[in-house]
């Protein structure tokens, strides 16, 4: 099965020769999914020519706010809203999350209680899982036809389900603790409060469950859709 990463960030230049950027950590993340990819940069303005160039998508994590006045923003919206139309499954992780909740009638915002970083834990409709994650925005507000499916100890809305259209949820199961590390090296210093800094840095190594969602994925995308 082939599955379009639509990816809208980038990780920090001086992170990407030892840990890649979000195509090679879906690829490793979902490496036994049984699926193909194909990469899109859409934050630098390419597109797919169709929703069905591929028969899934995934909208990868991004730096920039859903809500803000980005070039890319647009188009990927209108792109969401056809896929969705023409059921062409979508995953959405962190940004990803948000511009399909977004683009579907919802709303995202800055969360007031300030930003949610490193090891997390959330509940997956009674299902603990723990994950890394990496925010400040949040889906606040649901678009039509969305299911809550996760909450976390800071995100009330932290997965979403639309049927069988699409499967968003906010945490980062792509990113291993080194990336956790290095964004907290690259970008956190003077951002992030340093008792979430400190927080994150006590929890790195702990037990993660990416496998354990890369496989609600896998099967969300290999879902009969007859």
């Amino acid at each position: 099965m082939l599955i379009g990463i639509l990816q809208t960030g980038q990780l920090p230049e001086a992170l990407r020769p030892s840990l890649g950027d979000y195509p090679e950590m879906f690829a490793a993340l979902l490496a036994h999914q049984d699926l193909e990819f194909r990469t899109y940069h859409v934050e630098g303005m390419v597109f797919p020519a169709d929703v069905r160039d591929c028969e899934g998508w995934i909208i990868t994590g991004s730096r920039h706010g859903a809500y803000e006045d980005h070039p890319f923003i647009p188009p990927l919206e209108a792109f969401i809203r056809k896929a969705y139309e023409a059921e062409v499954p979508m995953v959405g992780i962190c940004f990803g999350h948000q511009i399909i909740a977004q683009a579907l009638g919802g709303r995202v915002e800055k969360f007031d209680g300030g930003w949610t970083v490193g090891t997390q834990p959330y509940d997956f409709e009674g299902e603990s899982l723990t994950l890394n994650a990496w925010h400040q925005d949040q889906v606040v507000t649901l678009p039509p036809g969305a299911e809550i499916i996760a909450r976390g100890e800071t995100c009330a809305i932290a997965g979403l389900r639309y049927g069988d259209r699409a499967l968003t949820v906010q945490a980062h199961p792509e990113f291993g603790d080194a990336v956790v590390e290095g964004l907290m090296e690259t970008r956190a210093r003077g951002v992030v409060p340093d008792a979430l800094l400190e927080r994150a840095e006590g929890l790195v190594g702990s037990p993660k469950d990416n496998d354990v969602l890369a496989r609600k994925i896998g099967a969300f995308f290999r879902r009969d859709r007859a």
